[in-house]
């Protein structure tokens, strides 16, 4: 069994010449998607979840936190999130079938 970890990310230049960041998250999943390991990932309205092992997902949170630096950003702000089970094999499907599987009871 492949234990993976999860962990999402948040990155947000700060200081730049417009309220919209958007182009600097799209820099952020070229770099996704450019990445060369075992990495899958999410894009969501607030943030992007990534599912792999944990050094190669810490490594791609580095490389994702320079891109707004590249684009011309002085200070970036970061968050990250880590969901490391080592008991049991966790993915994004599993983590919202355990939630949805849980709403069916509550409203059995």
């Amino acid at each position: 069994m492949m234990k993976v970890a999860i962990l999402q990310i948040s990155v947000v230049p700060i200081g730049t010449a417009s309220t919209s960041i958007s182009s600097f998250v799209a820099g952020c999943v070229k770099e996704l998607e450019k990445f060369q390991g075992n990495i899958r990932y999410e894009l969501t309205a607030m943030g992007t979840i990534l599912e792999g092992d944990l050094e190669e997902i810490l490594v791609l949170a580095r490389r994702m936190h320079e891109v707004p630096f590249l684009s011309g950003a002085q200070r970036v702000l970061t968050t990250i999130k880590i969901d490391d089970r080592r008991d049991i094999s966790a993915s994004i499907e599993q983590k919202i079938r355990s939630v949805q599987e849980n709403l069916k009871d509550a409203y059995a």
